[in-house]
């Protein structure tokens, strides 16, 4: 019996409950193959802050802040809430806009990558090789002594401001004041109901807060010391989500189906779906952690992934303010400039960051 509860059969757990949830979110009104899309859905926050215009992609969704507060109590409850920070907070904001331009070329973030390839989107394994390989170069720079500097301790109050923020952002969703944009077309004007998303995103920060899940920490630790702990969470999301999607009759609907063309909110240029996410494996690797990690972390009071998270959504901003974002229809003609600009920047935070710590 004790290996049925073993902190490896949660781990499978939480990513079977995890994957199955994502799938169902579709079928309960969240866009198609985007169940669950960190980088998507705090892109659409973004625009009904108004701080983007594009309004195809403006909703203020529950799930990124449930996600945050899920993390936020269940770190209370076992007494893991520990406020920290102060690691190179300038970088990670750059690095997590970075993640964003990254993720939006591509169309997806590390979990909707997964949940693409569960609903048969083959352009996800271009992205999933990339993501790879961005792993892969952000572990050459931890081998040579890469770090964004010690975090120290800190009072409580600066490990409350995110968890208030999203308290604000939650207030904001259920109130509907009349300065928030709302989508009437596109994924923005798709979303499953107000509590749906609010319960699943609760449960969904509780799981990964309580077993450290991360969609590119997975990749990161099977290379770099042959661990496969946090892969087999990923490995449970994957066949949750696939098994879903075929019990709930996506693909014989035709929903849904195996290949590279005419798949939801993609497109079908291989050469970007693998640089932009090799950017989001390579920032994310320097940062530590996927976007929907350092949402958790900030929730458990880390005001260093507080402030990557406050980065994502000027990434989100940016991306669509400059027209970087890629469509159905293929990338945009600035996109790939901006993914090379990122990949620059990248290789040059971790050659520094290296002699920073000789």
């Amino acid at each position: 019996m004790g290996k049925l509860w073993s902190s490896r059969t949660w781990i499978i757990y939480a990513g079977a409950i995890f994957g199955a949830l994502a799938a169902l979110m579709t079928l309960w009104g969240n866009p198609l193959n985007m169940g669950i899309c960190v980088a998507c859905f705090i892109r659409d926050i973004a625009g009904a802050l108004g701080l983007q215009r594009v309004e195809t992609v403006q909703y203020l969704r529950p799930e990124i802040p449930a996600f945050v507060l899920g993390a936020f109590g269940s770190s209370l409850v076992f007494r893991e809430f520990r406020p920290r920070g102060g690691s190179s907070p300038i970088i990670r904001f750059i690095l997590g806009a970075f993640v964003m331009i990254g993720a939006m070329v591509f169309l997806g973030c590390p979990v909707r990558m997964v949940l693409r390839l569960a609903g048969g989107d083959l352009n996800a394994v271009p992205g999933l090789a990339g993501l790879i390989s961005g792993v892969l170069v952000g572990i050459f720079f931890l081998k040579k002594g890469f770090n964004l500097g010690r975090t120290g301790k800190m009072s409580v109050f600066p490990g409350w401001i995110m968890p208030g923020l999203m308290v604000g952002i939650l207030l904001l969703a259920f109130l509907k004041p009349g300065f928030i944009f709302q989508s009437q077309k596109g994924p923005g004007s798709l979303f499953a109901p107000l509590g749906i998303s609010l319960a699943a995103g609760l449960a969904v920060g509780f799981l990964v807060q309580r077993t450290r899940m991360c969609f590119v920490g997975a990749w990161r630790d099977v290379f770099l010391v042959k661990d496969f702990h946090l892969l087999s969470g990923v490995v449970a999301f994957f066949i949750a989500a696939l098994i879903t999607n075929y019990a709930v009759g996506f693909f014989a609907s035709g929903t849904y189906h195996w290949g590279f063309t005419s798949e939801p909110i993609a497109h079908t240029d291989f050469i970007w779906n693998f640089l932009g996410m090799s950017l989001v494996g390579l920032a994310a690797t320097q940062l530590g952690g996927c976007p929907l990690r350092n949402l958790v972390l900030s929730g458990e009071g880390d005001t260093d992934a507080g402030v990557t998270v406050l980065g994502y959504f000027a990434g989100g901003a940016f991306v669509h303010n400059f027209l970087l974002a890629s469509s159905a229809s293929g990338v945009s003609a600035l996109g790939p400039a901006a993914v090379i600009i990122g990949l620059v920047f990248c290789g040059a935070i971790g050659f520094f960051m290296m002699e920073r710590t000789k």
